[in-house]
């Protein structure tokens, strides 16, 4: 990862206001909850900067709890998944054949989401160092490294894509505490081993992709079923 510059918050939540409009007219339009996760970190952080991330940051990335709006299976479980373990979920329901029946079937919503967004242009994610307040994060298992706060869809759609080269770098704001150290390889490293050491069935889930891809948490419907500001808008107009 590298750090480009410190940035105001008030230009954090342009960027993101301006690129993901609350009133935009698409399927699961969660923006609003996307922009109160941005708050929650600037509440609870204080301090942004501007970064660029390879392939390799990018897929340690924490996701939390995904419902995979709102369809019959549960994409990312409350205990979280990093994106390569999400990718992996999902490649694993994604055929015809998987067990289960095929994730375009089950969840159509963010089936079609994945789809638009593979051939998205690379825009600003929005992450912080540490796991912001709300349900979405409170079962997260890895509390600290780089934490999705926007951008979930993404990252999924562009690494199953193929478009996550050695030479990519994806732009992305990342909330952090001012005077906190923070190596973020190490944090994420020794929060999943204090997980393993736990031996829970939430630290147990964090590391397993299941063959069946069946949930490992019974869905709430009731609870918002994007956690993402993208829609099938792809911001192809700026």
């Amino acid at each position: 990862m590298r750090v480009i510059a410190a940035v105001p918050f008030a230009s954090v939540l342009d960027t993101f206001v301006r690129a993901h409009p609350l009133d935009r007219a698409h399927e699961a339009n969660t923006n609003d909850e996307a922009e109160e996760h941005i708050r929650n970190a600037e509440l609870s952080l204080g301090s942004w900067r501007r970064v660029l991330l390879d392939r390799d940051d990018l897929l340690r990335v924490v996701l939390p709890w995904h419902l995979g709006e709102g369809g019959e299976r549960e994409l990312i479980p409350k205990s979280g998944l990093t994106v390569a373990e999400a990718v992996a979920r999902l490649d694993a329901v994604a055929g015809p054949d998987a067990a289960g029946g095929a994730y375009a079937r089950t969840n159509p919503v963010c089936a079609r989401k994945l789809d638009a967004l593979a051939a998205a242009p690379f825009t600003p994610l929005f992450l912080s160092t540490r796991a912001v307040p709300g349900i979405d994060y409170a079962g997260l298992v890895v509390r600290e490294g780089l934490i999705h706060l926007d951008g979930l869809h993404r990252a999924l759609a562009w690494e199953r894509a193929g478009r996550l080269t050695a030479g990519t770098r994806i732009e992305a704001f990342l909330a952090y505490e001012e005077g906190r150290a923070y190596e973020e390889g190490r944090a994420y490293e020794e929060d999943r081993a204090r997980a393993e050491d736990r031996g829970d069935a939430e630290g147990l889930a964090y590391g397993q992709v299941e063959e069946s891809g069946h949930a490992l948490t019974a869905a709430d419907v009731r609870h918002g079923a994007g956690h993402d500001g993208d829609g099938l808008d792809v911001h192809a107009h700026g």
